[in-house]
């Protein structure tokens, strides 16, 4: 996934809680450098949608993009 608005060294901190919180996420992977993630999600519990959305919801405007 695409984050934006990541300026700290918090910031990934921040949005692999929010996403991690999400019902089926296994694991999360967010680099602060390429301003990216990488999840692992169970796909019969959420979309990458819904952990997108986790992300944007706690100021990360979050965008799924395809491998």
């Amino acid at each position: 996934m695409d984050i934006d608005k990541m300026t700290c060294a918090l910031c990934p901190l921040t949005v692999s809680t929010a996403m991690k919180r999400v019902d089926g996420v296994k694991d999360v992977d967010v680099d602060f450098d390429s301003k990216k993630a990488i999840v692992t999600y169970d796909d019969s519990k959420t979309t990458a949608t819904e952990v997108a959305q986790a992300s944007t919801e706690v100021g990360y405007p979050a965008t799924p993009i395809s491998d």
